[in-house]
């Protein structure tokens, strides 16, 4: 009897150390910060519509554990499609984006080779999705100022207030809202150009975009547009530095541009970096795409201090980092024919989620910038692409 009593304690105390360990290894977890990123296959016949209605918005640990889709109910209405778009500045809702477009339009523009944005063709719009519920929410559809909605953030230093960027008679205008949808307004009002690249400074007073390939600072409600001349034909994708006291963009020639920095007010301009002939797009395709593939654009450092990017280095595009002083230095080294793409920093500046195109496949890496120690986050087989990667901003649970 008392061997009995000394096996069934120790079975009892072995079972609270297995429950104990469980519940700090799903602690630990929950602590690994996520990375929202697109999955899609690559090379399925039909062009662009037939491999871009495949897909999925998802999220997998940094440490390349817990992948999962989300937002499934809203891909169960054939040829629509979701997009993983960004994250709340508290890390609990993501922003997904849902594509839908016929078949018939579809096969309109790979024979046209251009795209044709069409109310009955297309309908895209941008959820906020609470990761711990699942329930999400369509905010451009409230209130509705288009059938093309994309681009959703949330407005810095203000979490109340959303920006996003809505088709209006075929061109693009950067619009704000509210959380929920409401008061939609038109920051471009009587522009009759296509106006992209839209974001918001980080005191959330001032917002920057290009129209017609030309940057322009303004006002939080849009006035006082002011152009930010660099004599370049091409400028793209402006983006604030973490203090507010730069902007960065791409400058140059359409296919030969180069990461270009001012000061927030416009001055000061020049160009910190030469990407070495890269033409600067991603074909996230394997099968010829009429529209060539996804911008592939630097990103600020957390810390404000530098710059990353992507640069052809012989025949193969690497990771590269430069100080707003013009010091680079170049993150990877690589065999022939490999392609690295669309680098984000972690919020705590000690690690790089990238793309990077091995072996045929495009898989999803991190890098810890210390040692430059990195390993694949994604396991995809040939046929399929893990693309646009975005860090959680603050862990959920903490």
């Amino acid at each position: 009897m008392n061997n009995l009593v000394v096996r069934s304690t120790h079975s009892a105390a072995c079972l609270a150390l297995l429950c104990l360990f469980s519940a700090a290894s799903a602690d630990e977890a929950q602590s690994i910060p996520l990375i929202g990123y697109t999955e899609l296959r690559t090379d399925l016949p039909g062009g662009r519509h037939a491999n871009v209605s495949t897909m999925r918005a998802c999220v997998v640990r940094s440490d390349g554990t817990g992948r999962r889709t989300l937002a499934n109910d809203l891909t169960t209405d054939s040829n629509t499609w979701t997009q993983f778009v960004g994250w709340s500045p508290d890390g609990r809702t993501a922003i997904v984006g849902r594509g839908w477009e016929s078949p018939e339009n579809g096969r309109w523009e790979e024979e046209h080779k251009q795209f044709r944005f069409i109310k009955d063709g297309w309908l895209c719009d941008c959820f906020l999705l609470d990761l711990a519920s699942g329930r999400s929410k369509n905010v451009t559809a409230v209130e509705r100022v288009s059938f093309y909605n994309t681009g959703v953030f949330f407005w810095p230093d203000d979490p109340s207030k959303l920006g996003f960027q809505a088709l209006i008679d075929g061109d693009s205008h950067p619009y704000r809202m509210k959380r929920d949808g409401t008061k939609k307004q038109d920051l471009t009002p009587q522009s009759k150009e296509f106006a992209y690249g839209f974001s918001a400074s980080p005191d959330g007073k001032r917002v920057a975009y290009h129209k017609s390939y030309r940057v322009y600072v303004a006002d939080a409600d849009g006035s006082n547009a002011k152009l930010v001349n660099t004599g370049q034909p091409f400028n793209f994708a402006p983006q604030w530095s973490p203090d507010g006291k730069w902007l960065m963009f791409l400058s140059g020639e359409h296919y030969n541009c180069h990461p270009y920095v001012v000061r927030a007010d416009g001055t000061d301009g020049k160009r910190i970096a030469n990407r070495g002939g890269y033409r600067g797009v991603v074909e996230f395709l394997d099968v010829p795409d009429f529209h060539g593939g996804s911008s592939d654009v630097p990103a600020w450092s957390t810390d404000g201090k530098s710059i990353y990017y992507t640069a052809q280095i012989d025949n193969h595009v690497e990771l590269m980092q430069v100080s707003l002083n013009g010091k680079i230095e170049q993150l990877t080294q690589s065999t022939a024919g490999t392609l690295h793409y669309h680098p984000q920093p972690s919020p705590d500046g000690k690690w790089l989620v990238y793309g990077c195109k091995r072996d045929g496949v495009r898989q999803l890496y991190t890098m810890r910038l210390s040692d430059k120690h990195e390993q694949s986050i994604t396991t995809l087989t040939k046929g399929h692409a893990a693309m646009w990667p975005h860090w959680q901003p603050v862990a959920i649970g903490k």
